[in-house]
Formats: C-alpha cells, structure tokens, sequence
C-alpha cells in the first residue's frame, strides 16, 4: 500500500508557531508525527514524504536517522526546499526524486513536492499530491495537499485524498491551463 505525506519539519521550532501546530514542545511535535507513521506505515508498505522532512543542522544527522528507521516499510522523498543534500542523502531512502508520476491502485499520482497548475495525465483522471503549503491551502478538485498540516499529523493514503478532492472546489485557473476538458 502507498501512504502519503508532506511537511513533518522534524525538529523545527518556529514550524510550531509558523503554522500552529498544538504541541508543547518540538519533542513532542516528532514523537507524535512518528508514531502516527509508525502506527499507521506496515513493512510492506510505501511512504512517500513530499519533502521537508526535517529542519536540521547536519550535527543532528544520526538522530533523523535513527527516527526514520523506526517507521516500517520503504520510505521515498520528494525533494522539499528545507530538504539539504545531506538529508537527501541519507541511506533511509528506497528513492529520492524532485517529482515523481507513480500508479496506485490503477490511479496515476504526481508527486511533487509544490502545488502544480497541470500535469502528465491531468486531462485524464490523474492526481497531483503535494506539500509545501501547510495550512494555508487544502488544494483542489484533483491537486491535493497531503500535509501533515491538513491530516492530523498522519500519512494517508489514495482513497482518502480522493475524497477529499471530491469536496474541493475546481481551481479556477483549470479552465485556462486545461481548456478542453471538466473534471
């Protein structure tokens, strides 16, 4: 099964004032965002991590490690602008892309870590997941946010980001950058 999420900023302290986060603490931020990947990814499983994994100087670099060695499965990043190439380094990763088309479950999913206007496939049934906006955008009709922001701090996975992207309103640039077709 393919789980999605974006934006745990491991370790970032001013994420929790940026975007409200609830937590006392950054240690309590990480502990909550681990176990709910921990509890929800089994080690069969993919989880993709649409970038941002971690707010952190290098000297840190065993600890996020010895973190993401915790969450079961094969775990993939979508290259964030807080993602160093030291973090993309690491040896946790099955891959590291900057975008990224994959099917799941018959579906063809565009991974980035950005909100796109269109496309590969856009015209015909495909998604576009991302992150990078937290809490100030959920996305639209067939581009959804996939923050942890927006999703109780959890991964999720296709089925329920297609029910969220049957409740969001069509982005209303869809008709220009797309002009033959509805969706």
């Amino acid at each position: 099964m393919h789980f999605y999420t974006a934006d745990p900023h491991f370790f970032h302290q001013n994420i929790l004032k940026h975007c409200a986060r609830p937590f006392r603490s950054v240690a309590e931020m990480n502990r909550v965002i681990l176990n709910n990947y921990r509890s929800t990814v089994g080690p069969e499983d993919d989880l993709w991590i649409l970038g941002d994994v971690a707010v952190v100087h290098v000297d840190q670099a065993g600890q996020l490690t010895s973190m993401l060695y915790e969450i079961p499965g094969r775990k993939h990043l979508i290259t964030g602008n807080h993602d160093k190439p030291w973090v993309r380094g690491l040896d946790i990763w099955t891959s590291v892309h900057d975008l990224v088309e994959i099917r799941d479950q018959g579906t063809r999913v565009t991974l980035c870590h950005y909100p796109m206007l269109t496309w590969g496939g856009a015209r015909r049934g495909s998604i576009q997941v991302f992150g990078h906006v937290h809490n100030q955008w959920p996305g639209s009709r067939n581009s959804v946010n996939v923050g942890v922001d927006f999703w109780d701090f959890r991964p999720v996975t296709l089925p329920e980001i297609l029910r969220r992207a049957s409740g969001l309103p069509v982005n209303p640039l869809w008709s220009t950058v797309e002009p033959r077709t509805e969706i």
